[in-house]
């Protein structure tokens, strides 16, 4: 077999000859050995050394994908597999028989000595068994020619836990009609059918279960029990002493003990294994002296046996069953055999404590052909022995075709080639085929173990042909056959199906799998970035110590924020420090002026000096090219309106039905995102609008919305997904939602046989279908629809260059709706500029607690802790380790940290299919943790899962540990994120702001900012293409971005003028300051001025205020002054005003033009002049004044409130703001 060949050239290394050394000796050895590797090398050992295997392994599915591995390698015939038991035998219910026998069938391979590998998990060893002399395994042969009593086989089959029916047609059924007997083994896949003459076994013939029918006939048939129960003469006899008396005042048990006479076997007797034998026994009792025991982490195998027997406990107890003894081994005394054994640890736990260390490399050809080509040529250029497993012909010939393109040489080396043919076994030997390998084989493989060395000059050192490898004579089966080596320097294709690859790069040994090659990562991760929501709200926070940018004054140091008295009134002042130390106080009215310097590639900036052209040179230059810019993002704008679409109607009483259906209540956000985008829809214009938010925050809703809007228009939607995952999600909801309205939805994805496929772009080609899902595969030619009016984009950044080039075209003629938390640069740009239209959502959904955050170095206890307190209360974990190649020793961590942990793995390098299985597993809680790379970036939702743990996550990106976190927390439960560094290694400059933001910015709704410091962080020049990094560098992102709206505004003929626009002159006087006692963090006292600074509405003023008393209480006066100054600034804008001041006891309003009935109202109660032709209004403000008749008409200066309260009381009657009125 290829196994053989393989198997030579790994044991070239070191460390299989050292444990091949130790195990022929008969000592006991221990191979440190990451997870990826372990089956190759117990294949590879068991091909030269036969013997009785049992290889116990952590976790049921941890079981089923070696055994699948061992027998791609080995072959079905060599390994059997032992699976865990789910029935209890407390239970009343009938167990699987087919499960029952295939325990029985592998155990009694080993028991009897057969050479081959049982694999099991450890659980699966925990449930008792009879004693090893009971021999209850023993099967039975049924042969013909052979001679048995016809009216024994039903009673023989009923000792074997078998039961008569008037059907065989389930495993573990029989049936006797005429002198025939039909049965269906419990291990089989199809009934037989034993036709007798006499008591002579005349003929057996395979039946079609569903009918009955016979298809062609065997010369023997083996039949294994169903029951795990032997009723020995001795059994019976204990049976009656232990339940006689219990008999006599109890029928039901009287009918068991005469079913136990008649030797029927039923399940209910599982419940008495503990009278029946003197001692039950585990399952490795019944071994064979020669088996070999191999473990996989034997820490982990107690830990797995130790929290299967806690569950079995709280069941029997549920049960009322009071002890487990004699039922189930208890973890302590599982002794997983006397016999010689094998270790297999990680090599993150080694220690000195290991005969031989293995180390193990993955394949690493997934990503692209770039990468793929590239890792062959690095394997085969270093001479080693490559192996490609492709069992398609058609995969291989696609390969051989790229390799000879690229000049990698070739050969295939097939199953049936005779250099393959047989099985496995001691007397095949392996001869040097390769000069290169002459000095590294020096065993090669013969019954005795010791070997010949090959020699040189002799027809086994001869080369295989270039292209097909050709063996000799000596491929012919027999004692002494001599197959040659794998032919190093050159890829051997092969057409095994092996799940996966290793690489042993100390064996120069390659294995490679289409699997390998098929579980193609994301390469292009979208480079995540953020959006300038508004240059005061979360873009950009400052505080004292950092760079700023003055519109007017240019580029200075943020010194700190300094109290000065003007007048008897304090008020605070930005101090700016400039070149040559030049100072600028800048008042509070003005900060929104200033702005965090953000450089194009996060470097600082060179201070500008004061009173010089220095700033309005590279204002203007910048202006000049943000102009130009704004030409070039404006062009598919002018496209699109000269475009006329297809307007919706307005919504339907189907539409807001369906809305109606939402489980939960929308937000105002998402509300509004909803108002705009059913707007754009119903415009003649092609809509194109970017939905931004948190994950989890309602974007999907928005979109089910729009979409069903489309449809009841009459168009049809795609919804298109970046992986399959989601687009099964997506499917699922839309489903769910749209079909009780008659709506048709589909799928193109995996889980779609070809044939539905085909039907589904059929119908959707005919109109027949309203909305498709789907990946990329929608941009395929085939996909042509009847009437298409919205295209729904999932997550635009993870589309590839090409496929975004079809998005575009797209754009210019139907609807587009995006959605994201992250968007992509050149997106991002349009937004920020006009172009492209943008819909927020900020506001979680209600209920939603914030993530608590904790940053600090990878520690184990931490890590146990974490999983525990997830587990505890019955929830699930992300484990998040994205680097593929030392995955399995995260695992290892995560099983030596919370043993009982049911652990899954999902990663990039893994075939679609699988990392689909495992998902839906974690969904159907299956798996207590899933160790993955950020490939759960895009996964499942699941608000189960409220603890995410990152290590080394100071590799990953801000934005898209960020994103990360978003995967927990996704429902009112307290989620957790833990996110881990190696203490070892000193963490990058960039490495410690990312981690520091993640800490900082922990409340809910903190997307913008934590994308806002990641472009801070990496700097913005990838935003704007190199052209512009010489602006970036002048003026920072904000100015420049400030500068692009303006010229994208004239561009489009909306407006003209200049970034600055020159606000309302107040002069009040009175106190402007947060006071420290008050609002102690400079860094929020920083946002809060700036956001008062800036506020262009009302409502913006009275939620700033808002948030300020929620979390620091009532504001004190100063406070209040600044806020009301806001407002006094925002409604004389919008009036038209030109300043506000208090002179000579006078408030006086310049260029406001007062209504008459408001000037008399003013006139008569408070003595107010108005004077038209000036436009000017002065009211008297003085000490006792008030209103009514007389002198002392005015405003009262006594009023605690002082002048900016009665300032804004007056002009709140001047006329409407625009806002609340």
């Amino acid at each position: 077999m290829l196994i053989h060949r393989i198997a030579a050239q790994l044991y070239t290394a070191e460390a299989p000859q050292v444990i091949e050394a130790a195990l022929d000796a008969g000592k006991d050895a221990t191979l440190a050995v990451s997870q990826s590797g372990r089956v190759l090398m117990l294949a590879a050992q068991f091909a030269r050394r036969p013997r009785p295997v049992v290889y116990i392994v952590s976790g049921e599915e941890a079981a089923d994908r070696a055994a699948r591995a061992l027998v791609a390698y080995v072959g079905l015939e060599h390994v059997a597999r032992f699976p865990e038991r789910t029935d209890y035998p407390w239970q009343d219910k009938q167990p699987d028989d087919a499960i029952v026998a295939a325990r029985c069938a592998a155990l009694g391979r080993i028991a009897r000595g057969e050479a081959c590998i049982m694999v099991a998990s450890a659980r699966a060893l925990l449930r008792c068994v009879p004693p090893a002399e009971s021999r209850y395994w023993a099967s039975t042969t049924f042969a013909v020619g052979e001679e048995r009593p016809f009216e024994d086989v039903p009673r023989m089959l009923v000792g074997m836990g078998y039961t008569a029916s008037d059907a065989a047609d389930v495993p573990g059924l029989f049936r006797v009609h005429g002198d025939s007997v039909d049965i269906f083994p419990a291990q089989a896949r199809e009934a037989v059918r034993i036709e007798f003459f006499g008591d002579e076994i005349d003929r057996i013939r395979r039946m079609v279960t569903s009918t009955g029918q016979t298809i062609g006939d065997e010369q023997q048939v083996e039949v294994f029990p169903c029951r795990e129960l032997a009723l020995t003469d001795d059994a019976v006899h204990r049976m009656h002493v232990a339940l006689y008396q219990a008999s006599r005042d109890d029928t039901a048990i009287a009918a068991l003990l005469e079913l136990v006479d008649a030797r029927v076997v039923t399940p209910e007797l599982d419940r008495f294994l503990p009278i029946m034998y003197e001692g039950a026994a585990s399952p490795l009792a019944h071994m064979s002296p020669d088996a070999l025991v191999v473990l996989s982490e034997p820490r982990s195998l107690f830990d797995d046996c130790t929290r299967a027997y806690e569950e079995l406990e709280r069941r029997a107890g549920e049960a009322g069953v009071s002890h487990l003894d004699g039922l189930y081994v208890r973890p302590q005394q599982l002794d997983f055999g006397r016999q010689q054994r094998l270790n297999y640890v990680s090599i993150i736990r080694a220690g000195g404590a290991v005969t031989a260390e293995l180390k193990i490399e993955q394949p690493a050809i997934a990503g692209s052909d770039t990468r793929f080509i590239s890792r062959i040529q690095e394997v085969t250029a270093n001479r080693f022995a490559c192996v490609f497993a492709a069992p398609d012909r058609g995969a291989r010939e696609s390969l051989e075709l790229s390799f000879t393109d690229e000049g990698i040489l070739f050969e295939e080396s097939l199953q049936t080639a005779p250099e393959n043919e047989g099985a496995v076994s001691p007397a095949i030997s392996v001869r040097v085929a390769d000069r290169l390998n002459l000095k590294r084989i020096e065993r090669s493989e013969n019954g005795g173990g010791r070997g010949h060395s090959a020699l040189p000059g002799t027809n086994e050192s001869q080369t295989p042909g270039v292209q097909r490898s050709k063996a000799s004579s000596g491929g012919l089966r027999g004692d002494g056959v001599t197959v040659p080596t794998l032919t190093r320097g050159r890829v051997t294709f092969i057409d095994l199906p092996l799940p996966s690859g290793v690489v042993v790069p100390e064996a120069h040994l390659a294995v490679f799998s289409i699997s390998d090659l098929n579980a193609r990562m994301d390469a292009r991760r979208g480079r995540r970035t953020a959006r300038r929501v508004d240059v005061t709200e979360v873009t950009f926070p400052f505080k004292p110590g950092d760079y700023v940018v003055h519109a007017t004054h240019g580029i200075a140091h943020f010194a700190s924020i300094v109290r000065q008295e003007v007048a008897g009134k304090e008020r605070d002042y930005f101090l700016l420090e400039y070149a040559d130390g030049d100072k600028l106080y800048v008042p509070l009215e003005q900060v929104d002026r200033i702005s965090r310097y953000v450089g194009p590639d996060g470097q600082n900036p060179r201070l500008t000096r004061l009173n010089t052209a220095d700033w309005s040179r590279a204002t203007k230059k910048a202006r000049k090219s943000a102009k130009k810019l704004a030409f070039d993002l404006v062009d598919l704008y002018t496209r699109r309106s000269s475009i006329t679409g297809v307007a919706c109607p307005p919504d339907t009483p189907e539409q807001l039905e369906m809305e109606a259906s939402f489980p939960y209540e929308p937000t105002h956000d998402q509300l509004d995102a909803i108002s705009d985008i059913k707007a754009d829809m119903e415009a003649p214009k092609p809509m194109d609008r970017l939905l931004c938010g948190d994950v989890g925050f309602g974007k999907t809703e928005v979109a089910l919305r729009a979409a069903f809007k489309c449809v009841d228009s009459g168009r049809q939607v795609m919804v298109l997904c970046p992986t399959t995952i989601l687009a099964q999600q997506h499917y699922q909801t839309f489903f769910e939602r749209f079909a009780p309205f008659g709506v048709e939805v589909e799928v193109l994805s995996r889980f779609r046989t070809p044939g539905q496929q085909k039907r589904a772009l059929a119908a959707f080609a005919e109109g027949k279908l309203d909305v498709l899902v789907g990946t990329h595969r929608l941009l395929s030619s085939d996909v042509n629809p009847a009437n298409l009016g919205l295209v729904i984009i999932d997550e635009e950044q993870r589309f590839g260059v090409q496929h975004k080039e079809q998005l575009k075209n797209l754009r210019e003629q139907i609807d587009v709706l995006t959605l994201s938390a992250t968007p992509i640069p050149r997106t991002m740009q349009m937004a920020i500029s006009g172009v492209r239209d943008m819909s927020l959502i900020t506001t979680p959904p209600t209920g939603r607690r914030p993530v608590i955050v904790h940053v600090g170095e990878y520690d184990p206890d931490v890590v146990s802790a974490a999983i525990r307190l997830e587990l505890g209360r019955k929830g699930q974990v992300y484990y998040v380790s994205n680097r593929v190649k030392t995955i399995d020793d995260a695992v290892d961590r995560v099983h030596e940290a919370v043993p009982e942990a049911r652990v899954g793995v999902a990663h990039g390098k893994m075939s679609p299919r699988e990392v689909e299985d495992v998902m839906i597993d974690f969904s159907m809680g299956r798996i207590d943790v899933l160790v993955a790379t950020t490939i759960i970036e895009s996964g499942i939702d699941n608000p189960r899962t409220n603890t995410l743990i990152i290590e080394d996550s100071q590799r990953l990106g801000l934005a898209q540990l960020y994103q990360l976190k978003g995967r927990v927390g996704r429902s009112a439960t307290q989620a957790y994120a833990y996110f881990m560094f190696p203490g070892e290694l000193p963490l990058t400059q960039e490495a410690t702001e990312r981690l520091t933001a993640l800490s900082e910015f922990q409340e809910l709704g903190s997307g913008m900012r934590i994308a806002m410091r990641d472009l801070e962080i990496r700097g913005a020049g990838s935003l704007v293409g190199a052209e512009q990094h010489g602006n970036l560098s002048s003026v920072g992102f904000d100015l420049f971005t400030q500068m692009l709206g303006q010229a994208v505004a004239e561009a489009r003929g909306e407006t003209s003028g200049e970034v600055e626009v020159a606000s309302v002159a107040i002069n009040l006087p009175a106190d402007y300051y947060l006071d420290e006692e008050y609002l102690p963090e400079v860094d929020r006292r920083v946002l809060v001025y700036r956001k008062v600074a800036a506020a262009d509405t009302l409502a913006a003023v009275d939620e700033a205020q808002r948030e300020c008393e929620d979390r620091y209480g009532e504001l004190p006066l100063a406070a209040r002054n600044l806020f009301d100054r806001a407002r006094l600034r925002i409604r004389a804008e919008r009036l038209g005003l030109e300043s506000i001041a208090l002179s000579a006891g006078r408030l006086v309003y310049q260029g406001v033009d007062v209504p008459k009935a408001v000037a008399f109202d003013l006139r008569d109660r408070l003595g107010a002049v108005n004077f038209p032709k000036s436009r000017k209004l002065s009211v008297p403000y003085k000490a006792g004044a008030g209103a009514g008749t007389g002198v002392g008409r005015g405003l009262d200066a006594n009023d605690p409130a002082g002048p900016v309260a009665a300032a804004l009381r007056v002009l709140e009657q001047l006329g409407p703001s625009g806002d609340d009125d």
